[in-house]
């Protein structure tokens, strides 16, 4: 009897646990989803959002499964953070399933970007175990992957606006020579001593000199008479005109001398107070706070001058040392200094830069848009001036633009041995964000305020950062491709448009850019005429383009395929 029973109790054993392992198969793609739906390089990362699901009578109750995704590509693979499952009798900590109901869960992973996942599949992988036994669970594709675009910036860094170390040069410098006629207490005749002295000699000598030079320009001659803050207004204005007038028939007879044609502009100031309170200031006098207060309570010229005397202990100082100076007329010859024209500097900065200088020879290089002119002018000023970090820095310029990033560091970081300056440290900034050295970069464009294009370069660490939307608000209007990217990325297509539209000097990726944007908005025609153009310019695109997916749904396109091909 017992072995009857035993027989068909053994088989219903048997067929359980089959049923159990079978339950523990294979699961469906449909059981998942992912977030984004095509895997997408953000700040150097695949980051990824997948939401699974064990369906109904599936989880065994002992069993205990752990989910990994696994990203894979031709020649390698990497794997992100696993997931652990349990069932509803495991005794554990992981988030159990029910065999009845089945159960949802989510997880998020990263992957650190590498160029060979932009054609890639993401997979979950399962490694499930019922006590010691192990059960197999094939694993399940659940995404394409990797929509690299946003590491573009590599390509498109190349184009950004360095920031330059500008020269000083003025063509024109105004410049101005001045000298003083003194006069004695209530007088305006101008007296001898005063007209031979050395400082009039000289001003005269002056006048003379700027008058016959070839490089200088009399603008005017300014006479401004004055009487000193003490007496009455009506004498002091008296005195200020007649020193005015006899200041100026003095000034023109010896003009008419020297056959100088000159304008002479004169006016005179009744009561010097601004002089006053200058020559104060400046002096050791005592109770000298006292007196300025007295100036800036009171606006009245003749309350003023009752206040101060009323300070007896120190007016005889005011009378003997301040007041002698404020009785005067002071000469101004105001006159240009006209410096070379471009044509000589241009001529001499390529025969004998020695003749220049320094701000002649950097203003040189502004002369000709010839790269290796601009080189050959900047190395000249690093030997003849090698004190100075501007002519290193443009050359570090230079280099970056010709795609040497090693060379231009070398000069950035010498004309920062020389001056840590803002523009040096913006340079760097976009050296550092070229070798993907984002927490240098932001440290570099923090002792970069001032320069003009601060903003632009913050952008393209915030497209690093994959702050996209902040990246676009910092580039502005700029015209770059760089710009263009971080619209394309904060999904802004018109505005990209544009942006490359306006690119001064539009390379491949400009084209290439522009092709994104025709697959982006289905302008099948933008997008092969864009791409032949960047292929055209940078052959090496072509096989880009093939795995690149933002292409993905052209992949099959006749007209895309004679393009790439």
């Amino acid at each position: 009897m017992i072995k009857k029973l035993y027989l068909p109790l053994l088989m219903a054993m048997i067929v359980a646990l089959s049923s159990c392992s079978k339950k523990m198969g294979e699961l469906s793609s449909d059981y998942f989803t992912t977030t984004p739906q095509v895997l997408e390089a953000v700040a150097g990362k695949v980051p990824v959002t997948i939401n699974g699901k064990f369906p109904e009578k599936y989880f065994n109750k002992k069993a205990v499964v752990e989910v990994t995704p696994v990203l894979k590509w031709e020649g390698g693979q990497v794997k992100g953070q696993p997931a652990v499952f349990q069932g509803e009798k495991v005794e554990g900590n992981d988030q159990a399933i029910s065999y009845k109901a089945g159960g949802s869960y989510t997880m998020k992973t990263s992957f650190d970007y590498v160029p060979e996942m932009a054609k890639s599949e993401l997979y979950l992988e399962f490694n499930a175990k019922i006590g010691n036994k192990t059960i197999a669970i094939p694993p399940v594709k659940v995404a394409d992957g990797v929509i690299s675009t946003s590491e573009l910036l590599g390509n498109t860094l190349g184009s950004a606006n360095l920031a330059n170390g500008d020269d000083a040069f003025q063509r024109i410098i105004k410049d101005a020579h001045q000298a003083n006629i003194m006069f004695l207490i209530q007088q305006a005749n101008l007296r001898s001593s005063e007209l031979k002295s050395l400082g009039i000699k000289d001003f005269n000598q002056q006048v003379a000199d700027v008058n016959a030079a070839e490089n200088k320009k009399i603008s005017n001659i300014e006479i401004s008479a004055y009487a000193s803050p003490d007496g009455g207004m009506d004498l002091n204005t008296g005195l200020a005109e007649k020193r005015e007038a006899n200041t100026t028939k003095y000034l023109n007879k010896e003009l008419k001398k020297a056959k100088v044609d000159a304008t002479v502009d004169a006016k005179y100031t009744a009561e010097d107070w601004d002089g006053f309170q200058e020559l104060v200031s400046k002096s050791n006098i005592q109770d000298k706070e006292l007196i300025l207060r007295v100036l800036s309570m009171y606006q009245d010229p003749e309350q003023r001058e009752r206040e101060i005397k009323n300070i007896s202990s120190v007016y005889k100082n005011l009378a003997e040392d301040i007041l002698p100076q404020l009785r005067r007329s002071r000469l101004t010859l105001n006159y240009e200094i006209i410096g070379k024209s471009d044509e000589e500097i241009a001529k001499l900065a390529a025969t004998d830069a020695s003749q220049l200088n320094l701000e002649e020879l950097l203003y040189a290089s502004t002369l000709t848009k010839d790269n290796a002119k601009k080189e050959e002018i900047f190395t000249k000023a690093t030997k003849q001036f090698p004190n100075d970090y501007r002519a290193y820095n443009n050359l570090g310029n230079i280099a970056y633009q010709a795609g040497d990033i090693t060379k231009a560091e070398s000069f950035f970081k010498k004309a920062a041995s020389i001056k840590d300056a803002p523009e040096v440290n913006m340079n760097l900034a976009l050296v550092s964000l070229a070798k993907g050295e984002k927490t240098t970069a932001e440290s570099y464009l923090g002792k970069a305020a001032g320069t003009k294009e601060l903003s632009e370069t913050m952008g393209n660490l915030y497209v690093a950062q994959g702050q996209y939307e902040r990246a676009v608000n910092s580039f502005g209007d700029a015209k770059t491709n760089s710009a263009a990217l971080a619209q394309i990325l904060a999904k802004d297509y018109n505005k990209a448009k544009s942006t490359l539209a306006g690119v001064e000097n539009p390379d491949a990726y400009t084209d290439y850019l522009m092709a994104i944007l025709g697959a982006r908005t289905n302008n099948a025609s933008m997008l092969t005429s864009s791409l032949k153009s960047a292929i055209k310019k940078d052959s090496s695109l072509a096989k880009k383009a093939s795995t690149d997916l933002e292409f993905a749904k052209y992949f099959t396109n006749a007209d895309f395929l004679s393009v790439i091909k």
